[in-house]
């Protein structure tokens, strides 16, 4: 029960991340969240539009694991560890915020999924 809350928590982050990146990246909101210019995020927008929807497709990878139960086992295990690795190549090559943002949430969900929590 609490790895499929943790799985669904990470889930929710990756759609407000798929929103930040498809949908607010060069607006107020999106320039704050990420501190960027406006000349580099309209330069940047397609860009960010394309790594919005693989936070898309990790959302859906997600949601098919909980859907399908105890069955999904082994697809949220392969997804969280998905968000897991991209958490932490991201807090390696961007920013060490990604780390406590988007890696440590998997692996937590990870953590709780293959111990049955």
């Amino acid at each position: 029960m609490i790895a499929n809350i943790l799985t669904g928590l990470v889930a929710l982050l990756h759609v407000y991340f798929m929103y930040l990146e498809m949908v607010v990246w060069d607006k107020p909101q999106g320039l704050k969240t990420f501190r960027l210019t406006q000349e580099f995020a309209t330069a940047s927008k397609t860009l960010a539009m394309n790594q919005g929807l693989y936070n898309g497709f990790l959302v859906a990878g997600l949601v098919w694991g909980l859907w399908l139960g105890e069955g999904g086992f082994a697809i949220k295990v392969f997804f969280l560890g998905c968000v897991l690795v991209a958490g932490m190549f991201g807090a390696a090559t961007v920013g060490r915020k990604i780390l406590y943002v988007q890696a440590f949430p998997a692996l937590l969900a990870l953590i709780a999924t293959l111990y049955g929590i």
